[in-house]
């Protein structure tokens, strides 16, 4: 395996500093370059992410504890099974259990 080149040190005005030739620069400013980039691109996913959390709490909470709603009794347990069926649906999808 190769030796990782060590940049020289200098020392300017008391103070240590690295010297780097310019396409090494070059090279280092394009790094910095694209870890902002792939900063901001987790940030947008990490708030994409929070509010998808927030969605499956919400829907779980309409589906576990619906809103009332007048009906026939067949239509209330077709309901309720699809309550059933979507909570079921979040929690499988989330990897929690009822």
């Amino acid at each position: 395996m190769p030796r990782r080149p060590q940049p020289s040190r200098i020392t300017l005005g008391g103070a240590e500093a690295v010297a780097l030739p310019v396409a090494e620069y070059e090279q280092l400013l394009a790094s910095r370059r694209q870890m902002g980039g792939q900063s901001a691109r987790i940030r947008a996913l990490s708030e994409q992410l929070r509010r998808t959390e927030q969605l499956l709490n919400e829907l779980e909470e309409l589906v576990t504890d619906p809103p009332s709603v007048p009906g026939t009794a067949a239509a209330e347990d077709e309901a309720a099974r699809l309550r059933r069926a979507v909570a079921e649906l979040v929690r499988r999808h989330r990897g929690t259990s009822p």
